[in-house]
């Protein structure tokens, strides 16, 4: 599935709580620009403790209290700008990007295309370990999707997907190292404490801890972030043509003006997305 496009790996620093909506902007922003400069964008990040809510976890019966319990084991939290539901993020945890433009060789990208591509560069980030990483819902983890990513059953990984203009993103969240059931058990509770007697039901998953599980305790293989980043941008080098960000037309935009009018239109959005949290004084 290799793409002819010309691209370019972007890391930004550690997200905290000072700038917890910024993954959230650049991706839009991002997303936006390869809709009209057609290239492949990897963009990875990483977040001090955060619990990432989706817009369907704003309408539990009792959002109060969820986040109260949140926010109660030192987790922040914050409410994306794409679909899914609530998911962990912590220094264990390294959230990627692979964003592109809808239309590639003059063929428009089905939507299962991006699912797809991530799927088989992860595979391959990792075929010297295992041929057993296999993409299907693990129904009982939070935030359950069809491309979920398990190896013998155990999820490590989940993959979404935003379409901005002409651009996609599509986003992996990847679980390789640290404590998976602490985070699972954080999800489960925040579900438990904002649902009460519906615990389970309307689409929200009955998470289950042990439905999850790190990638460096599935591989036997003591995984850093830095590790997995390797494995990734290795195999972005062997799909796209990729090039450095010095002195590049995305690096130019990054430090215009227009990126700055363009951000801080996107800041104001976040704000408005994240207005529920502090509405109900939490």
């Amino acid at each position: 599935m290799k793409l002819k496009l010309s691209g370019t790996l972007y890391e930004e620093q550690t997200i905290n709580s000072k700038n917890h909506y910024d993954p959230f902007i650049y991706t839009d922003l991002l997303t936006t620009y390869v809709g009209q400069h057609p290239m492949v964008i990897g963009h990875f990040w990483e977040m001090t403790p955060h619990v990432i809510l989706g817009m369907k976890d704003t309408r539990v019966t009792n959002l109060q209290k969820g986040v109260a319990y949140i926010k109660s084991q030192d987790f922040d939290v914050v409410v994306r700008n794409s679909g899914g539901l609530a998911v962990v993020s912590d220094p264990g945890i390294l959230n990627f990007s692979l964003i592109f433009p809808h239309i590639i060789n003059d063929e428009k990208l089905s939507i299962n295309f991006g699912y797809e591509c991530m799927t088989e560069i992860i595979q391959h980030a990792f075929k010297d370990q295992t041929d057993k990483i296999m993409p299907f819902e693990v129904t009982d983890s939070y935030c359950p999707g069809d491309f979920d990513l398990s190896i013998n059953g155990q999820k490590f990984a989940g993959i979404a997907q935003r379409r901005v203009k002409d651009g996609i993103s599509v986003m992996i969240y990847l679980s390789v190292n640290g404590d998976q059931p602490k985070r699972g058990k954080l999800i489960h509770e925040f579900y438990q404490s904002s649902l009460g007697d519906h615990f389970g039901t309307d689409g929200y998953p009955p998470v289950r801890a042990d439905s999850m599980a790190n990638l460096s305790d599935l591989l036997d293989l003591p995984l850093t972030i830095s590790d997995v980043k390797h494995r990734i941008s290795a195999t972005m080098n062997s799909y796209f043509s990729i090039e450095p960000l010095v002195n590049s037309e995305l690096s130019i935009y990054l430090d215009s003006s227009d990126w700055q009018v363009d951000y801080q239109k996107q800041f104001e959005r976040m704000i408005k997305r994240n207005e529920i949290i502090q509405a109900e004084g939490v």
